[in-house]
C-alpha cells in the first residue's frame, strides 16, 4: 500500500535522525527531496561534495519507493551510480526529483536529477537500484 508524504517523513525522521533530506513531494512513482547547503557540505574548491550529493539521490530513490510500496525497511540500495555534470551552488539547496523506471517484484530501478535549487541545469544525474523483500510487496 502507498505511503505518503507525511508517512515517509515521519518514517525517515524516526528510522534515520541523522539524515538532512527534506520529502518536499510524492507521487506516482515519483519524489521530491531537498538537502540545505552550508559550510559543512562544502568541499575544498567550494563545490558540494560529492557524499551531499550521493545521499540526496540515495533518500529520493527511496522516498519515491516508499510512496509506491509503503513503509518497507527492507528495501536497500543495491547499486548508485552518479554523473556529475556541473559545479552545485555553493549557497542554494540540493533539490534530488526521482523518477522510477521499473518496479519488479525485488529490485527498483529510478532515476534523480540533482538541482541547485533555484537553477534549471542539473548538477548530477544518478540511476540506482534498491532490492525489497519478497515478502514486502
Amino acid at each position: 500500500m502507498p505511503a505518503s508524504q507525511h508517512e515517509v517523513a515521519a518514517f525517515l525522521a524516526a528510522q534515520f535522525p541523522q539524515t538532512q533530506c527534506v520529502v518536499e513531494s510524492i507521487g506516482p512513482d515519483c519524489a521530491t527531496v531537498s538537502h540545505p547547503v552550508g559550510p559543512e557540505q562544502l568541499r575544498p574548491g567550494g563545490t558540494v561534495s560529492g557524499p551531499v550529493l550521493m545521499a540526496v539521490a540515495d533518500v529520493a530513490l527511496y522516498v519515491a519507493i516508499l510512496g509506491r510500496i509503503g513503509i518497507v525497511p527492507l528495501a536497500v540500495t543495491t547499486s548508485l551510480n552518479i554523473n556529475f555534470l556541473r559545479k552545485p551552488s555553493a549557497d542554494a539547496r540540493i533539490v534530488g526529483e526521482c523518477r522510477l523506471l521499473k518496479v519488479g517484484r525485488s529490485l527498483v530501478v529510478g532515476e534523480v536529477y540533482l538541482y541547485s535549487q533555484g537553477q534549471s541545469e542539473p548538477v548530477a544525474h544518478a540511476v540506482g537500484t534498491y532490492s525489497i523483500h519478497l515478502a514486502s510487496i
